[in-house]
């Protein structure tokens, strides 16, 4: 009796392992002929360009700029330009008051000659009064110095008869003495040697300030008159006819707007990949639809902090300014790094990155194949390939519906664009 309960359980369960097996097999019979492929986007392999930029921010400034500062406070006498006036060289442009650098140049002026005359007096042993004075006193010296020596020889006489004492003669050798110091005295006083060279050296100092006093009392005054040092634009005039401007206030700025060049902030990771000569594109929010061209002429010699940024500053030479773009405007700037001509490539959305190997999927017959490929240079869209690919291959680049992964083996349906 167990016997027989025992054989039809073991039917059952033999009986529904089948039913499973049926129900299974049906199941993955209909998904199989009634699924959808997965829909994607492809790319072909084509020959094109592989062209890489850096962006980056910068501020327009002259090449040659001239500016001129207020020497010292003053009002403006006069303004003959007005700001974007194109001058040739020479113009001029502005005058300041004078009045107070005039009156320092005459005071200078007074001064060496006041010192050259001291020199020359020295030089000459004195002053024209004072020679005419030591003269006649010298004169007058050397007389008493004769009498002196007559009146010795004729006491010496009387004594040689007895008629004169000792005393006496004394008395006219100590008189000769004091005549003959007395003309030495005027002699030395009368030469220049009577002055020490601490004298001299005194009277020279006392000249050479006053050359130095006039020099910049005279550039004082030059510089209040301001001329167009070269022929150019008028960009920065910031003050007017009567305005009181203070010591090394701006007065006016000018600029060949031909020759300017952009100043451009890259940030330090950026800064290896910029070399002398790259072609730049520059382009300016104020005039959209515009772009100027230039180069790099110098490369970064140092990172600086630039608000958040650790930047370095390249100056780039502007090729076709033509007096549009202005002086301290902020530009956009593009440095193309990298230019390979007639490669083949692909967009950068197709490559695929595992364990240092690259590959993509490529479309067999609905499915797809995974396909190793050696990859050259890449930009922001595209990809070289050097190889693994022949051009015109299409290559899948994701899911229209971006839920399914893409993976070898996968039906797939090719969505025009």
């Amino acid at each position: 009796m167990s016997e027989q309960k025992s054989g039809s359980s073991g039917r059952i369960v033999l009986n529904v392992a089948i039913a499973a097996v049926v129900i299974a097999a049906l199941i993955f019979g209909i998904r199989y002929y009634t699924r959808s492929d997965v829909e994607v986007r492809t790319a072909q392999v084509e020959t094109g360009d592989m062209i890489t930029t850096n962006s980056t921010n910068g501020k327009v400034e002259p090449t040659n700029n001239f500016q001129a500062h207020a020497a010292e406070p003053g009002s403006v006498e006069a303004v003959y330009v007005h700001a974007g006036q194109q001058v040739a060289a020479g113009t001029l442009l502005l005058k300041l008051n004078s009045a107070a650098a005039d009156a320092r140049v005459e005071t200078a002026r007074s001064a060496i000659a006041q010192a050259s005359a001291a020199q020359y007096d020295i030089n000459q042993g004195g002053s024209t009064d004072e020679r005419v004075r030591i003269t006649g006193d010298l004169d007058r010296a050397q007389l008493q110095l004769k009498q002196a020596q007559t009146d010795v020889q004729a006491m010496q006489a009387l004594q040689a008869r007895g008629a004169a004492s000792a005393n006496e003669v004394a008395a006219a050798q100590q008189r000769l003495a004091t005549a003959q110091s007395s003309v030495q005295s005027l002699q030395s006083s009368g030469s220049a040697s009577r002055f020490s060279s601490t004298d001299k050296q005194r009277v020279q100092a006392q000249l050479s300030d006053s050359r130095a006093t006039l020099a910049a009392a005279e550039q004082t005054l030059h510089n209040s008159v301001v001329r167009a040092p070269f022929a150019g634009t008028v960009y920065s005039l910031p003050i007017k006819q009567f305005d009181f401007v203070g010591a090394g206030e701006e007065l006016v700025q000018l600029a060949d707007l031909n020759k300017i060049q952009v100043r451009a902030y890259f940030d330090e990771p950026e800064i290896g990949k910029l070399k002398e000569g790259f072609a730049v594109a520059i382009t300016w929010d104020a005039r959209p639809g515009k772009t100027w061209h230039g180069h790099i002429v110098r490369t970064p010699t140092t990172v600086i902090t630039y608000g958040t940024r650790n930047v370095g500053e390249c100056l780039i030479a502007v090729d076709d300014a033509t007096g549009d773009l202005l002086p301290n405007t902020n530009v956009n700037v593009a440095v193309t790094t990298q230019e390979i001509h007639g490669v083949m490539r692909l967009p950068r959305e197709a490559l695929h990155t595992l364990a240092d190997s690259d590959y993509v999927y490529i479309i067999d017959h609905g499915t797809l194949v995974k396909r190793a490929v050696k990859v050259g240079a890449l930009n922001l869209m595209y990809v070289q390939i050097e190889s693994g690919l022949n051009k015109g291959d299409v290559v899948a680049l994701n899911s229209v519906s971006n839920t399914v992964d893409l993976t070898e083996g996968l039906q797939v349906k090719v969505v025009k664009q």
